[in-house]
């Protein structure tokens, strides 16, 4: 189908200055000194309304084989969560830097360029992934960059993410922005997107094809929508579990073949001893689970993939209501990190443990062509201003946001605006 195609930024008056305010617009490739940021510092470390302080920070200078992005939205992900705590890791014991900017998602316009850089040019509006590595070694030239010994993930990894006014990133991370969406809708949905769709697409021979069954943790999540576009696009059949029965028609409507609450099950939690009654108690709970899947995949038929991240809550389920040969995928531990399950149904039914980390660029790049091409939907939830970033992320950490993505304002004045041209207007408003 046809794209909707970039009009170049027009001509407008805005003064040369050292600092800018939020949702003030430097002149078109003009560099300020200086720039308001959302950073967290070492001695800050806890929740995010406690580590997150608006500071005044310099302006990042570039690479040059490096972009600076003027931030219009962002997006809200469980890493910033970690980054504010400290853990599983305190992102300073990484990168060294004496402060850290979290964000990993974000929407903007490419505001000065490295003299390396040749796919991009100032003014071109883009989504940024997360993946940054050196280039340099075997798996960035011929095999998987996610295996890099470089690999790292920007605004968590690296200490300038997208809660400022100015990101700088790697040009092999910009995408094209679709233009029918709005600033906030481009910003939210690319870490969450293309972390999906290397889960479902990125491990062979355990690709997801059409008719397949999958089942999906936290169906009506960031992770989980798109795990369930994803999958009804390729003609497969999702099965969807939620904890809140508020959340079911909001998960069918997105195209699972069934959704399951999870709250009506007692099997949840590291796995018991094995032969003890607490583990014939699990074990009864998770069979009689199992045959809730039963209810839409048809009796006997287990999953052929499990979409997993809560971990610790979930995984010894996971592994077992997993078909033989089939497969677990995991890309997080938002439960915890502690994942057990019974080996003997691992090793006499031949089943697939796979950790799944972002995506490399040519994954991002195809996730984010059927956005491009409105096959998706960014599933954006709620949008925070400014000055409530640290709130969108206490929200996130209690688990009390809303089904989908969440969005951020950065340099976007306000909501609903769709070009740089709007976002100028409703400034000066």
């Amino acid at each position: 189908m046809a794209l909707d195609q970039p009009t170049p930024i027009a001509p407008y008056d805005a003064p040369e200055k050292d600092l800018y305010e939020i949702g003030e617009m430097p002149p078109l490739g003009y560099v300020p000194k200086q720039m308001y940021s959302w950073a967290i510092r070492r001695e800050r470390h806890g929740e995010p309304d406690k580590a997150m302080q608006i500071e005044v920070v310099d302006t990042p200078s570039i690479d040059s084989n490096e972009v600076l992005v003027l931030v219009m939205a962002a997006g809200v992900n469980y890493n910033g969560i970690w980054a504010c705590l400290g853990v599983p890791i305190s992102p300073f014991d990484g990168h060294g830097a004496p402060y850290h900017i979290a964000g990993s998602d974000a929407a903007g316009i490419v505001w000065k360029v490295g003299d390396k850089v040749k796919r991009w040019k100032v003014g071109d509006e883009v989504v940024i992934h997360c993946n940054q590595d050196d280039g340099d070694d075997e798996h960035c030239n011929g095999g998987d960059p996610m295996f890099s010994p470089s690999q790292r993930i920007w605004g968590y990894e690296t200490p300038d993410g997208s809660f400022a006014q100015f990101t700088r990133v790697q040009a092999q991370q910009l995408m094209p922005r679709p233009r029918h969406l709005t600033w906030e809708e481009s910003a939210c949905y690319t870490l969450t997107l293309a972390t999906a769709y290397r889960m479902l697409f990125g491990h062979e021979p355990h690709e997801l094809k059409p008719g397949m069954n999958v089942l999906v943790w936290g169906a009506s999540g960031g992770l989980g929508s798109f795990a369930i576009q994803l999958i009804n696009t390729a003609g497969a059949n999702a099965i969807g579990v939620i904890s809140d029965e508020d959340k079911r028609d909001f998960v069918m409507s997105l195209g699972a073949k069934g959704v399951i609450n999870r709250k009506e099950f007692k099997c949840w939690g590291q796995l018991p001893k094995v032969n003890t009654p607490e583990y014939k108690e699990w074990f009864n709970e998770a069979r009689r689970f199992g045959k809730a899947i039963w209810d839409f995949t048809g009796k006997g038929n287990n999953v052929d993939i499990v979409f997993e991240h809560p971990g610790e809550a979930t995984f010894p389920v996971s592994t077992f209501v997993c078909k033989k040969g089939g497969m677990v995928v995991i890309c997080a531990g938002t439960s915890g990190f502690n994942c057990t399950f019974d080996v003997r149904y691992l090793w006499m039914h031949q089943k697939r443990l796979q950790g799944s980390h972002f995506a490399h660029l040519k994954q991002a790049s195809e996730a984010n062509r059927l956005m491009l091409e409105r096959r998706l939907d960014p599933c954006m939830s709620e949008v925070f201003p400014w000055a409530e970033i640290p709130q969108a992320h206490v929200k996130m950490l209690r688990n009390e946001h809303k089904p989908g993505n969440m969005a951020v304002l950065v340099q976007a004045p306000v909501t609903g605006l769709r070009t740089f041209e709007d976002a100028l207007e409703a400034g000066r408003r």
